[in-house]
């Protein structure tokens, strides 16, 4: 599902007003660990990844693979964001398609990081990959995201469920606008 093509990997770090959009480290671990273990960033992703199974599990630089970025605040990992290519996707619609996905720690929600370094991984995306179209599934529950969704100018396609609750899939085109405000 990470198949990006013909892109080179990795990019140069992408910079934002506040962060850098980067390939992920080894001195990211410990925050990969937080990351997947959090009990509140994985609400409504199924629920957190035992924490002693991923510092058994999770190799000295992890997620390290194209399409994966380490956002980093200040010198310091405070979310990912990941493109991948949607090859087992259980919609039809979304199958072949560039999948957007985003993970934060609790501290930095609120603060519109995860709109400004998924706005940039999208601009890098579609400078890199022309013409791409790219979807996004989260939990129409997830009110937070269904917002984020929506600002960066994706329209929904369907929903359906998934999981044992409802899900939304949103589909972006790499001619539509993300909203400013």
């Amino acid at each position: 599902m990470t198949d990006l093509g013909d892109v080179a990997w990795p990019p140069d770090p992408i910079r934002t007003g506040r962060l850098v959009l980067r390939e992920p480290e080894p001195r990211d671990r410990a925050a990969f660990i937080e990351l997947l273990a959090s009990p509140e960033v994985h609400t409504y992703l199924g629920g957190p990844r035992p924490r002693d199974e991923l510092e058994r599990g999770l190799s000295a630089a992890p997620e390290r693979w194209p399409g994966s970025f380490a956002v980093d605040l200040d010198g310091s990992m405070i979310g990912q964001v990941l493109l991948r290519r949607a090859t087992g996707h259980s919609r039809p619609v979304a199958v072949g398609k560039l999948d957007l996905g985003y993970l934060f720690m609790p501290r930095a929600w609120g603060s519109g990081y995860a709109a400004e370094a998924c706005a940039a991984a999208l601009g890098w995306l579609f400078g890199a990959l022309p013409g791409e179209p790219v979807v996004l599934t989260t939990q129409s529950a997830n009110v937070r995201s269904m917002r984020l969704a929506a600002r960066l100018g994706f329209s929904e396609v369907e929903r359906f469920e998934a999981w044992g609750a409802e899900q939304w899939l949103g589909m972006r085109s790499p001619l539509t606008r993300a909203r400013t405000s």
